[in-house]
């Protein structure tokens, strides 16, 4: 089954059979869909330059690949800003399953307390946080119009950035020669930011457990 989710979950299969429709549905699931999170976003857009550059799999021109993808981010992010703004607070009350962890949108949360409404810009390049992140500011009553200026502005920056930087990085000669090596690598600095923030939440339930013991 790990075997199978791996191949189905790898950028260059599903480019290879769903074509141009299917990064699209995937970057607005990731973005929209609490389901999402565990899509792989980033390495996904950095595949698809890869092959635009190349000129396999994908034939439409950089700039159409950019602009469609950034339409998705961007109606992904209204779709979890609307949700967010609907269930509200309830959400928050909601209990683990196999596809919910109440950690990933406390982390969230955090997120955008730190940041606040530039959050919605910065979340866009860390896994996992840019799923949750447009809900939490739907459930934090953001303003609709500021919320849609910085979702354009992340939209923009995350779906044509990281096309752009595996479409140019794609004519590069090494590049080429190592697609799978590059690709492991973005999967890589994708995934850190994820195990660092699972480990941190770790380390401050296990030392709010140990103050629970000894006391205050």
């Amino acid at each position: 089954m790990t075997a199978f989710a791996d191949s189905v979950l790898h950028p260059q299969w599903l480019i290879s059979t769903f074509g141009l429709i299917g990064i699209l549905a995937l970057v607005f699931a990731e973005s929209g869909l609490l389901i999402g999170f565990f899509l792989p976003g980033d390495s996904l857009l950095f595949t698809a330059g890869l092959l635009v550059a190349e000129g396999s799999h994908l034939h439409q021109p950089l700039w159409l690949v950019c602009l469609l993808v950034t339409a998705a981010a961007v109606a992904g992010d209204q779709t979890g800003y609307a949700f967010g703004r609907r269930v509200g607070p309830a959400l928050f009350r909601r209990p683990d399953s196999r596809l919910f962890k109440q950690d990933n949108l406390v982390r969230a949360r955090g997120f955008f307390a730190r940041y606040g409404a530039r959050s919605i810009v910065l979340a866009r390049f860390i896994p996992v946080v840019r799923t949750f992140t447009p809900i939490v500011a739907g459930s934090s009553h953001v303003s609709y119009r500021t919320f849609v200026v910085w979702n354009v502005v992340g939209g923009t920056s995350w779906g044509c950035g990281v096309t752009a930087l595996g479409y140019f990085l794609g004519q590069v000669a090494f590049v080429r020669s190592n697609i799978e090596l590059i690709l492991i690598g973005v999967v890589l600095v994708s995934v850190v930011p994820v195990v660092v923030g699972a480990l941190r939440g770790r380390r401050r339930s296990a030392g709010a457990a140990r103050r629970g013991t000894f006391g205050p």
